[in-house]
């Protein structure tokens, strides 16, 4: 747009909150307007990056108060009250919703509004048979798309070391590669159709899987009286040291489980595999840990609240 707000003053316009702030003159070369579509954690992490590193920003969330208290306080970002307006004259939109069905409603209502040069980063983790209905709604209104989740919570987005796994074309990548790139540390393009969501799957089913083992090797460490820091110590002299898991150590010991991947996520995620492909047994397992902890209470917590079981109420 030719015509905007100067540093510090708020944007104010019929689609937006007066409340999201704009920071021109700050713009890198590759900087765009970009839409945001979801304010959870990892979307507010997402937008607020993409602020600093000089993007112009629409965020719209379902529940607005969340997309304007992100706009608040991160330059670059307005929080925007209708999703069509967010993505009207976006070269770039990210979805970054809970699951399939909140996805297809949204993007439903909204394609119709995309340029026709806009690419559609479809970062949710949907599982692939959504990823691929999507790319068909996609294709039917001639939108340029990516099924690209990533690796990584709202910490690596906040500090744009992401991991993207993106399925689709070549060309397709390449213009959303600057923005990609902004908010990851490795952009790695794993096929052509919805691969990235396949991928996705699998790893997020290690995490939990690998998550719920150490847990359970922790309690074997307290039977044994191994103490924790000698088990991580040993660890990291070695081939064994997984830097994810070796973090989770003290945030068990300390049933300190304040969201980064909320554990119903991680039971969503794993029911999608389990859509996908027959259990095996481990995994099986490792979904009813995950069903217990959620029924615990502890649904909104970090995947360690795993944990919980080794730890008797105080």
């Amino acid at each position: 747009m030719a015509n905007g707000p100067s540093p510090g003053r708020t944007r104010v316009a019929d689609r937006t909150w007066p409340w999201g702030k704009q920071t021109r003159g700050l713009f890198m070369s590759h900087a765009s307007t970009v839409a945001v579509l979801g304010a959870g954690a990892l979307g507010a992490a997402m937008a607020m990056r993409l602020g600093d590193t000089g993007h112009e920003v629409r965020l719209w969330n379902r529940t607005q108060e969340r997309a304007r208290s992100v706009a608040e306080h991160t330059a670059g970002v307005t929080a925007v009250r209708a999703v069509g307006d967010a993505v009207s004259g976006a070269s770039v939109v990210v979805t970054v919703l809970r699951d399939g069905d909140a996805v297809t409603q949204v993007m439903s209502d909204a394609i119709g509004r995309l340029d026709d040069d806009a690419v559609w980063v479809q970062a949710s983790t949907v599982g692939p048979r959504y990823a691929g209905a999507l790319a068909g709604l996609a294709r039917d209104h001639g939108v340029a798309y990516l099924d690209a989740p990533v690796s990584g919570s709202t910490a690596p987005a906040r500090q744009g070391k992401l991991v993207w796994l993106v399925a689709g074309a070549e060309d397709v990548l390449t213009r959303a590669r600057p923005l990609l790139d902004d908010l990851g540390s490795s952009v790695l393009h794993v096929g052509t159709k919805v691969e990235g969501s396949a991928v996705k799957l699998v790893v997020n089913a290690w995490m939990a899987a690998s998550t719920v083992a150490m847990s359970d090797v922790l309690a074997l460490c307290d039977a044994l009286g191994v103490d924790h820091a000698t088990f991580v110590r040993v660890l990291e002299a070695g081939p064994l040291a997984m830097p994810y898991e070796l973090q989770k150590v003290g945030v068990m010991d300390d049933a300190s489980y304040a969201p980064g991947f909320a554990v119903q996520l991680a039971l969503k995620d794993i029911e999608l595999a389990a859509a996908a492909a027959t259990p095996s047994p481990l995994l099986q397992a490792v979904r009813d840990r995950l069903e217990a902890t959620v029924a615990a209470g502890h649904d909104n917590d970090d995947l360690a609240a795993v944990d919980y079981l080794r730890r008797p109420p105080s």
